[in-house]
């Protein structure tokens, strides 16, 4: 049976009805397929890329069109599931028309339902003319992986109750200029959950505990991909990273001392025809 992909309205419907959403990342066809096989809600087509993708340390050097072609890729990849890109360092920043223009690549060449894009009330004008334009935009204030350098790392965010203020703060404007949800990363559970207490419009977690309206996971740490580092908040549900190497470790084996390939492995030609082909060669 095909699923029904929702809508914001679905969405909007989960929370009023206190049923949590979980989605994912995905970077590719097939790690999209799975997603949506398993019944993911959304999927975010993540800067995060950056690093798990392409090997990069940060999100920053994410270019638009790496998140098109790979935004692309999961489109094709989970065509019932809602689908969201990720706004790359400098693509909305710069200007306003600079984030319309971009967000209208992502729907017109990827086909994603929505958009995200990093930071609070400076960003309001942004999300503003992009919603004017037709298109779903995104919060995400937190851990902003985009400014990291501005917040002194990769760190949690609003730990005291001054910077969880200016968090309530973000969180408001942004609903306020037309967000259709909030990405909530790296803030503590309680600040987390007045922020969904205060919004009418879905609060996601990614770091940000259990009181939000759904949690967000990078596929690669839920998968044990990725082993640069580990987050505090991340589960790994899987050590694919470890079963990937003993899996490649076993085939250089098999290779080098002839256990593989086997008769079972070979395509042998047509019955008769070798004797013909030595025939050809001798002639």
């Amino acid at each position: 049976m095909q699923k029904k992909k929702l809508s914001r309205l679905d969405l909007l419907k989960m929370k009023q009805e206190n049923q949590k959403a979980v989605w994912i990342t995905a970077y590719d066809y097939w790690t999209a397929s799975f997603a949506e096989q398993a019944g993911m809600d959304m999927i975010l087509v993540g800067d995060s890329l950056g690093m798990c993708i392409y090997g990069y340390s940060g999100t920053v050097p994410v270019t638009m069109d790496q998140c098109i072609w790979h935004s692309e890729a999961v489109r094709r990849g989970a065509p019932y599931t809602f689908v969201i890109g990720d706004m790359p360092f400098l693509s909305y920043q710069v200007s306003v028309p600079d984030a319309v223009l971009n967000a209208g690549r992502f729907h017109k060449e990827a086909g994603v339902d929505a958009i995200k894009l990093e930071g609070g009330t400076r960003v309001c004008p942004q999300i503003q003319a992009i919603a004017e334009g037709g298109m779903l935009c995104m919060g995400h204030i937190g851990l902003t992986p985009q400014s990291s350098g501005q917040l002194g790392g990769f760190k949690a965010q609003g730990r005291t109750a001054e910077t969880a203020r200016d968090l309530i703060a973000d969180a408001r404007a942004i609903e306020d200029a037309g967000a259709f949800a909030l990405l909530v990363e790296a803030v503590p559970p309680e600040v987390c959950g007045i922020i969904r207490e205060t919004l009418k419009i879905p609060v996601y977690s990614i770091g940000a505990g259990w009181e939000a309206d759904g949690q967000l996971m990078i596929c690669s740490d839920v998968l044990g991909i990725f082993q640069a580092f580990t987050p505090k908040f991340v589960k790994k549900y899987e050590n694919l990273g470890e079963k990937t190497i003993n899996a490649f470790k076993q085939y250089a084996q098999d290779a080098r001392n002839g256990t593989f390939p086997k008769e079972e492995h070979a395509y042998r030609m047509v019955e008769g025809e070798l004797p013909k082909l030595r025939k050809l060669l001798d002639d």
